[in-house]
């Protein structure tokens, strides 16, 4: 199983690659993907106390898959498109896990009609707005090869963010 050793880190090649989409046929894979995505997730939570989706590429799978897990409850997208942006956007510093202690200020839209299949492939159409809507636009980017130091504002955009000082067990 992957977890937090196996996310891909900046310079990583592979994170500059578009993914392929999924067809039905790869129910196996994306059980595997959904199973190591989560655990990769819960794994960067308990170290960086910060965390709430990791896409598919993140990890090595070169497919158009993001997990999302919030408040106990997980949500997969499988072929995320966003087919509707707002023309209002956001300013705001994003972190990446795979440049866990580096912030990027940069640009997003505000609000995004995206398009996904759900786990039993029905497509879903769901309008998303402010962390929700930069959430998935991050992931997203990331599926196309986009990284948000490839977005930032200007060459100042760049912030260190130290890892949280954890008790010892």
């Amino acid at each position: 199983m992957k977890g937090l050793a196996d996310i891909l880190l900046l310079g990583d090649e592979r994170l500059y690659q578009n993914c392929a989409p999924l067809t039905p046929k790869d129910s196996a894979l994306i059980t595997e993907m959904t199973r190591d995505l989560h655990n990769a997730l819960v794994e960067f939570r308990d170290k960086y106390r910060t965390g709430r989706a990791i896409a598919a590429p993140q990890l090595g799978y070169m497919k158009r898959l993001v997990y999302m897990f919030t408040d106990d409850r997980s949500i997969v997208f499988i072929n995320p498109e966003i087919i509707e942006r707002s023309d209002e956007t956001m300013e705001l510093w994003d972190d990446c896990m795979s440049l866990p202690n580096l912030l990027v200020k940069l640009q997003r839209h505000r609000q995004i009609r995206l398009s996904f299949c759900d786990e039993n492939w029905q497509r879903q159409e769901w309008e998303l707005t402010d962390d929700l809507s930069e959430l998935l636009q991050h992931e997203i980017d990331h599926l196309d090869g986009v990284l948000c130091t490839m977005r930032a504002i200007d060459a100042r955009a760049f912030r260190w963010k130290p890892t949280p000082n954890l008790p010892l067990e």
